[in-house]
């Protein structure tokens, strides 16, 4: 079927991956890009921050000093899917972000994110988190989501 594509992947091919390098996960919106990172052990991932869109040029930047601060070059993305698998508009202009991301030194791989920001909202919801505070931290818990999906997805 044209515009699928598997759910997780490479853009620039990296095969090898060091066991004990973070990875650093986004949940990329057109207002926000959500944070979260892993531990060294690939266990854990964390809520770290929401990043606020300025533009492609201070966004890649943003991502790669976060990247560089938690000392690795790996990134999951959040890959915005339709409901039936295929990719649309939206997974276009990710995948451009994450290109640029790749020609900044980063490696990125992709990982599902259908139904990512309900279980975050649910998740909030059920923590009696007030609508301000959902509002600021969706966005980081959606990609703490993401990153949980795909490292249960790529355990060695």
């Amino acid at each position: 079927m044209k515009g699928m594509q598997p759910p997780v992947c490479t853009v620039g091919g990296r095969d090898e991956i060091t066991m004990d390098e973070r990875i650093v996960a986004l949940d990329i919106g057109d207002i926000r890009i959500g944070v979260a990172v892993s531990d060294p052990s690939r266990t854990i991932a964390t809520p770290a921050e929401v990043i606020t869109r300025v533009g492609w040029g201070p966004d890649v930047r943003r991502i790669r000093e976060i990247c560089d601060r938690y000392e690795t070059t790996l990134v999951v993305s959040g890959l915005p899917l339709n409901m039936d698998g295929t990719e649309g508009f939206q997974a276009k202009k990710v995948r451009d972000l994450c290109g640029q991301l790749e020609k900044a030194g980063l490696h990125v791989f992709f990982q599902d994110e259908r139904l990512t920001t309900v279980t975050a909202e649910d998740a909030l919801l059920e923590g009696n988190v007030s609508r301000p505070e959902r509002r600021q931290n969706i966005d980081k818990i959606a990609a703490a989501i993401i990153l949980e999906q795909w490292l249960n997805e790529n355990q060695h």
